[in-house]
């Protein structure tokens, strides 16, 4: 039975990841900190709901907990690692920068060390495709320069990079980066545009809509988003013997490394994602328009050519039947 410990099993990703390993007969251990970030109750159910697997168990603590993560992991003893934990969010970043530091920077490092004393198989770890930062040429490619982000959430992302890269190359530990794009679904997180949205539309209350509408993203269904990385698990970098790299792979010609988009390579019109909620709630949204908020940007658009490349399997799931299934949970645990 293959061991993988996952960090954010309590978040919204990190969730339906240990679920579809479960499922396939993985034994998962978990590690979250239960941050009160956004409502601690939804992380609290969400964990609640992984506890009934026989194969799963977990730990409470948090990233920059050295001491705590080492116990957790000396103890597992994993074959692999899935590093999803993070201090997410692009606008709470303006507010609260330090966090990012800790969580993602301090965090990151205690976790590729744990990789490295255990020598695991694959040690893969969330980016995110905010790395891509002022970049205007789409869709975005792995090999695409990515030096200009724009807050300091994308910047500490784009250092775990970095950092991935150096371990790899110093402790030849396998490492992919997924950089992934807006992701949605049943239990998401509440301070994201989807739940925002549904909660203030089935209320009546009007909803913010930045650069007066005029955004597009590649909204990406999260089970669609698992399953990717549930592939590319099979998928483990090995350093090219002659440092020549295929075209269009980002596997580093130094190091068993690489990065990987993970989105539905399709541009959605955040209009049009919006009335697709109001159809599937029966409620038109009062809107509110506004200007481009601080570290925004107006659109991201995936090329998900590598993944299909190394994978055989591309995300599909079109926006309008993933919120359709998304309203569906979302009636069921709001109530609305």
């Amino acid at each position: 039975m293959t061991r993988v410990f996952i960090t954010g099993t309590a978040g919204f990703i990190g969730y339906h990841l240990a679920e579809l390993l479960l499922s396939e007969g993985f034994s998962v251990h978990g590690f979250d900190g239960f941050t009160d970030y956004y409502d601690i109750t939804l992380k609290r159910r969400r964990e609640t709901n992984l506890l009934q697997h026989e194969h799963y168990a977990s730990t409470e603590a948090m990233l920059e907990d050295d001491d705590a993560l080492s116990r957790a992991i000396d103890t597992f003893e994993p074959d692999m690692i899935v590093h999803l934990a993070a201090q997410a969010g692009v606008r709470y970043s303006l507010e609260n920068p330090r966090a990012y530091v800790d969580a993602n920077l301090i965090g990151t490092f205690n976790v590729m060390e744990a990789a490295r004393r255990h020598a695991v198989k694959h040690l893969l770890m969330a980016s995110t495709s905010s790395v891509y930062g002022a970049n205007t040429e789409m869709p975005f490619t792995e090999t695409d320069k990515a030096d200009t982000p724009l807050t300091i959430y994308a910047a500490t992302k784009k250092a775990t990079e970095a950092m991935g890269h150096a371990y790899a190359h110093l402790h030849d530990i396998p490492t992919t980066m997924f950089r992934f794009f807006t992701v949605y679904g049943p239990w998401g997180r509440p301070d994201m545009a989807p739940i925002k949205f549904a909660l203030r539309i089935a209320k009546g209350e009007p909803i913010d809509i930045y650069n007066h509408g005029e955004m597009w993203r590649d909204f990406t269904y999260v089970t669609d988003l698992v399953r990717g990385i549930r592939l590319l698990m099979d998928a483990v970098p090995e350093r090219p013997a002659d440092g020549i790299v295929p075209e269009g792979d980002s596997l580093s010609p130094v190091a068993p490394f690489r990065v990987v988009n993970i989105g539905n390579s399709d541009k959605v019109k955040l209009l049009d994602f919006i009335e697709a909620l109001e159809g599937e709630l029966g409620h038109p949204a009062i809107r509110n328009y506004m200007e481009m908020q601080p570290g925004d940007v107006p659109a991201t658009w995936a090329d998900a050519t590598l993944l299909q490349r190394l994978t055989g399997y591309r995300p599909e799931t079109d926006f309008r039947e993933g919120v359709a299934r998304f309203v569906a949970w979302f009636r069921d645990y709001y109530g609305h």
